[in-house]
Parts: structure tokens; C-alpha cells; sequence
């Protein structure tokens, strides 16, 4: 039985039921290039190989960490024996990238997050060696070959070697000289026959051929994928918004980036989606074929059994790009739906946190627009919520289309133009004098039920002027289009209007003092937040709440909030 492409049953396959070249042959799937192939095909004459992936634990992993993982996946099968190095000393040797006092939290962070990834695909953790640089390469032996090594390596070896993963500058600092040759070392230390990597590793890889045999030990195999294209056409990297999707990105996050993937008709030589497709999807998740689902009169779903038919197919144009990212999009959500889950506990939300603090970034001078001390960072904090009561209810003829008020009256005003007027509303936020705020509610809301009406409002949107009426906040609102329906966000009894609305995980963050419209970051922000079956308003999983309890709708359960 095969679960997600990978047999369920892969701990107990035995190893004498694969010939040497069924195991080359898994091996080799989907490589770029490898290193040593006849003491390869050596050793599997002989018994099982064993073979090493490091990954230096610097920004949080992301969705092109399943390339790697579907090839362990494929080494596991070919019976061999598989160390995951968490290479915590090299992630602070490369240009500091991992500060000091952040190397435990996260390596702690990759383990959980990988593990939780190779579950997701089923491969079996107990046939896994995980293993942390500093648990060795402290070691007296292991220091003692680092100067070894120094006495050999000339400088412009060590900066060939490390040109495409070191950071490159003008002026190096000795430690990202020193990477190249631990990460030879580990070979050796690790006591394994081959290590894989990115081909952009290359240069170290043939680095540790040249000086491995130097201090008299055995030249290794190596094993080399490509790099695959990130969202942008470029590799995929963490530093690179744009260009990846984060493993604990929600589903609305997932759409939005697929969305804004380069993916040009008929194009399959630089193309990030259909490169996921050759070395994720259809080696770990489409055992029985990719199904490209779409309406009968483009051609309806269609079942592609390998990734050449796939492929094929794109070039054609016989499949649309917008057809190939909708069907991604839940193949990679089921993936990642796993990972999600485990981080969504308070003691794995903590550590997420605290591995990757949010970095405070000042504005220049100090006023004029995000208070002192905000961040750039998406998250929910920086929205100004608060719990208002609703005084007075006017009835305005909407005679005008204004888009900017969009932000402030809800999508539905847009959507819907023949929505027949806007509502103005007196709210008390707990301020000496009240909020006046345009909300497209009329003919969707009934008027007498927002009179004395507890609400949430956002409150530090740009203020807007519509026919001389200045909106100075948002009424927060769950709403569907089809059918059309719109209802408020109600707060927890007992709340009092000024009383502050936060995210769970998120209660220490401020608010920006004026959300700057060009960052656009409630329109990023938006997307996340929802309904819950269950009618608590949420933001990624995170219950909006005041200290008195979770901020609901009473009806609408699992739409969007805006």
C-alpha cells in the first residue's frame, strides 16, 4: 500500500530485495550530477551506502526543502543508511548568518520543522541519524584537523570553494574562508561514503576531493540536484520573500505567492512551478498521476501519469498556467497541512518566535509615520484593533465611486455597486471624542441593529474623505459573496470600548501608529484572516481576542474577514 507516493510500508522493505541497480537507480533519480559514480556502483556491490545531507540552520526552511527530503526519501528506500546533519556551527561561520546566542533555538527549530516535513511525506524517522555540527566539531580531533587543513588551503581555494553558498564581499572574514573546509571534514567525521547536496555546492564538494587524501583520508562520493527555480525564476532562497513559501505559510498565504508565480505559457525551461512538479510532486506526492483539475469547457480534469506527459503537455499549451498553480496549490497544501499542525501548539509557536525574532526597525526621524520601535514585519499586531460602540447610524446616498474608500467600507462595496448607500456611524473607541466611520453596510446590514452596537475597528488606517465625510477607522466584518452576506465582528461580553483587540501569539506586539498605504500591509495582512468553523475571527490560526475572551461572528463561520 502507498501513501503520498511513498511506500507506508518502506521501514520494513529488506534491502536483499533490491539489486545493486534497482538501488543505483533510486539513488540517481532526479540528480544533476554525481561525483564518484563507479566507487558508487562499488560499494553497492558490497553493501548498503551510506550518505550524509547537511543543512546549515540559518533562515526558517521553506517548500523547496522537500527537494532534498524527497531525495532522502529515495536513498531510504534504496536501503541506505541516512545522516541529517544540522550544521549549526557552519550557519554562524557564514558571515554570522545565525547569531551565537540563536544557534540552539535554532537548530531545535530545523529539527522539529523537518521531522514534522518527513512525516508528511511518510518516511520513517526511525531509519534516520540526526545529528548536531557543535556535538563534534568542538572536539579536540576535529580541531586539531581544522588547523591541519589551514596549513594547506590557500586562500584563493578557500574563497573558490565557497563562492556559491559563503557570502561573497569584498573583504572576507577568516570564517567563511574556514566553511569549505569543515564541511570537507564532516565527511570524514560522520564516517560516511557520500554526501549530497545542491549542485551549487560543487565547488566544495571538489574542494574536499583535492584536500580529503592531503591529511590521509578516504576520498567520498558526491551527489548533486539541481537547483530548482524559485517563485521568482530564480533559487528558491530564504532571504527572498518573494521568491519562496515559508512551511508555515496558511493556505490564503500559498495562493496569494502561487498566484505571483513566474509561469509563462508554454515555457518549461525556467519555470518554478512545473521544476516543484518534476522533483516533489511526482517523486513523493502523485504515485498515481498529477490531476490538472478545470471546467468542462477548458478541457476538464485531466489525469498526467508521469511528469514528461506533464511537462509535454504545458509546452503544448494545452495546460494553463493558472489551471497547473490552482492544482499545485492543493497538492502542496496537503504537504504542508502536516507541518502546520505540529506548529500549532503554544510551546512550538514560542520557539518559532523566539528562533527567529522579529527585527525592530526605527523610523528615520522618528515621527511622521510607523511609531518608534515598529517592525516591517507581516504580522497582525501592527493593526490597531479596538473594541468601539457604535452611537449613532446615518444613511449617506452613495452617488460617487471612490476605490480608496474600499480599505474602509469592506470588499462588498465594490464587488457590489448596487449596493444603494453607505451607512456613517458615530463610534465611541474609548477616546475623548468620537470616531466618525463610513461602512458600506446599507442594504446589506440592518441600520437599527448597529444602534448601541458593540463592534471591532480598526483604527489606524490613512483617514479618507468621501463628499466631505473624513472615515477615521474600520467596523471589522465577516462576509461572503455568494450568497451575499455580511455581519460584524461581535466582541466577548463585558468588553468597553477602547478596550484593545490583539492575536493570540502576538498580545506583545504595538501597533504602527498609521499603517502606511504604499506597504500595503493590511491588504497582505487581510488575506489571513477568517472565520473558524467554529465562528472565532482568526488571523493564520491565531484567535483575535480581548482579555475577556475570543472575538466571534455569530453566523458566518469559515469566510473571510474584511
Amino acid at each position: 500500500m502507498a501513501v503520498n507516493g511513498i511506500d507506508k510500508n518502506m521501514a520494513d522493505l529488506s534491502v536483499s530485495s533490491k539489486s545493486p541497480s534497482d538501488k543505483l537507480h533510486l539513488i540517481k533519480r532526479n540528480l544533476q550530477e554525481i561525483i564518484g559514480e563507479e566507487n558508487l556502483k562499488k560499494v553497492l556491490a558490497e553493501r548498503d551506502l551510506k550518505v550524509y545531507w547537511g543543512t546549515a540552520t540559518t533562515g526558517k526552511p521553506h517548500v523547496a526543502y522537500f527537494v532534498p527530503m524527497s531525495k532522502i526519501a529515495d536513498f531510504l528506500q534504496a536501503g541506505c543508511e541516512v545522516t541529517i546533519l544540522f550544521a549549526d556551527l557552519h550557519a554562524y561561520l557564514d558571515n554570522m548568518k545565525a547569531p551565537w546566542s540563536l544557534l540552539n533555538l535554532r537548530v531545535q527549530y530545523y529539527e522539529k520543522v523537518i521531522k514534522a516535513m518527513l512525516k508528511s511525506i511518510n518516511v520513517p524517522l526511525e531509519k534516520l541519524k540526526f545529528v548536531k555540527g557543535t556535538d563534534y566539531q568542538l572536539s579536540q580531533e576535529y580541531t586539531l584537523d581544522v588547523y591541519r587543513l589551514s596549513s594547506m588551503v590557500t586562500e584563493h581555494d578557500a574563497k573558490k570553494a565557497g563562492a556559491e553558498v559563503v557570502k561573497q564581499v569584498d573583504h572576507p572574514l577568516l570564517s567563511g574562508l574556514l566553511y569549505p573546509g569543515l564541511q570537507a571534514l564532516d565527511e570524514e567525521y560522520l564516517k560516511v561514503d557520500a554526501q549530497f547536496g545542491g549542485v551549487d555546492q560543487r565547488k566544495i564538494f571538489t574542494f574536499a576531493e583535492k584536500y580529503l587524501p592531503h591529511l590521509g583520508y578516504t576520498k567520498r562520493i558526491h551527489l548533486m540536484n539541481p537547483m530548482v527555480p524559485g517563485l521568482t525564476g530564480s533559487k528558491m532562497s530564504s532571504s527572498e520573500e518573494d521568491s519562496k513559501i515559508d512551511l508555515l505559510d496558511s493556505a490564503a498565504q500559498v495562493k496569494k505567492k502561487l498566484g505571483k508565480a513566474f509561469c509563462e505559457p508554454g515555457n518549461i525551461t525556467d519555470n518554478g512551478v512545473l521544476s516543484f512538479c518534476k522533483h516533489v510532486l511526482f517523486p513523493i506526492k502523485t504515485k498515481d498521476g498529477f490531476l490538472v483539475k478545470r471546467d468542462e469547457a477548458n478541457g476538464g480534469n485531466t489525469l498526467y501519469k508521469t511528469y514528461d506527459d506533464l511537462e509535454q503537455a504545458f509546452a503544448k499549451e494545452e495546460v494553463h498556467p493558472g489551471d497547473l498553480k490552482a492544482s499545485v496549490e492543493v497538492y502542496l497544501n496537503e504537504l504542508l497541512d502536516p507541518v502546520r499542525k505540529e506548529f500549532d501548539t503554544p510551546e512550538n509557536k514560542k520557539l518559532s518566535s523566539q528562533a527567529y525574532p522579529v527585527e525592530k526597525k526605527k523610523k528615520a526621524g522618528g515621527s511622521g509615520g510607523a511609531q518608534s520601535g515598529a517592525t516591517d514585519e507581516l504580522i497582525p499586531s501592527r493593526l490597531d484593533l479596538r473594541v468601539g460602540k457604535i452611537t449613532k447610524v446615518e444613511k449617506v446616498k452613495k452617488k460617487d465611486s471612490n476605490l480608496e474608500l474600499s480599505r474602509y467600507i469592506g470588499k462588498w462595496a465594490v464587488v457590489h455597486p448596487d449596493a444603494e448607500s453607505l451607512f456613517i456611524e458615530t463610534v465611541d473607541i474609548g477616546e475623548e471624542a468620537p470616531r466618525t466611520v463610513v461602512s458600506g453596510l446599507a442594504g446589506l446590514y440592518p441600520m437599527e441593529k448597529l444602534q448601541d452596537r458593540l463592534g471591532v475597528f480598526m483604527c489606524n488606517l490613512k483617514p479618507v474623505k468621501m463628499r466631505g465625510v473624513e472615515s477615521r477607522a474600520m467596523l471589522m466584518c465577516a462576509s461572503v459573496d455568494d450568497p451575499r452576506a455580511v455581519e460584524p465582528l461581535d466582541p466577548p461580553e463585558g468588553s468597553v470600548p477602547g478596550e484593545r483587540v490583539v492575536f493570540e501569539g502576538y498580545e506583545s506586539g504595538k501597533p504602527d501608529e498609521q499603517l502606511n498605504p504604499k506597504k500595503k500591509v493590511w491588504e497582505k495582512l487581510q488575506p489571513d484572516l477568517r472565520t473558524s468553523g467554529e465562528g472565532c475571527a482568526e488571523w493564520q490560526g491565531n484567535i483575535m481576542k480581548t482579555e475577556k475572551g475570543p472575538v466571534k461572528a455569530a453566523t458566518l463561520k469559515g469566510v473571510p474577514i474584511r
